[in-house]
């Protein structure tokens, strides 16, 4: 199963409530973990990474907050998740080369790097403003396969 960890799961909540609440200017860590039901440490250590990658922007003061550093329809879901996660990979050998000891002899590792970008490009299509409105997932045929329609296998070869 491919899944994201808990804190890249909370970042995404909180950057689509900042995005999904525009009448609200600033947002504090407080009122983020009122709203969406987080612990208040959860969401000071998520407002610190978001800030860190440029994904928001704070405001000091009384009247001081958070806020996204540009509009959420030019923030990735990609860039969230690289924010919390670091780079976006199928397997540890796509992201981080040299630290498995099957590296160059696998044969997962090729495909595992074009299941990586096919990865980072779906979740780069997906826009924070994407998030506060319901998707639609496209009509496609029933499939016979748990293969994802973007990638094809043939022998020899990944497309």
């Amino acid at each position: 199963m491919f899944r994201l960890n808990k804190l890249t799961d909370y970042a995404l909540v909180v950057m689509q409530y900042v995005a999904g609440h525009p009448e609200e200017p600033l947002h504090t860590a407080r009122s983020l973990a009122a709203a969406t039901l987080l612990p208040v440490p959860t969401v000071v250590k998520l407002l610190k990474e978001l800030q860190d990658h440029g994904l928001l922007v704070s405001y000091r003061g009384v009247k001081g907050g958070y806020a996204p550093s540009r509009p959420p329809s030019q923030i990735t879901v990609a860039q969230i998740v690289e924010a919390i996660e670091g780079s976006i990979g199928f397997t540890e050998c796509a992201t981080a080369p040299g630290r498995c000891t099957l590296e160059g002899k696998c044969r997962v590792q090729d495909n595992s790097h074009i299941i990586g970008r096919t990865l980072q490009r779906a979740l780069g299509n997906i826009k924070l403003s994407d998030l506060t409105a319901e998707l639609a997932e496209e009509a496609r045929p029933p499939r016979k396969s748990n293969l994802v329609t973007s990638i094809t296998m043939s022998p020899g070869r990944v497309q």
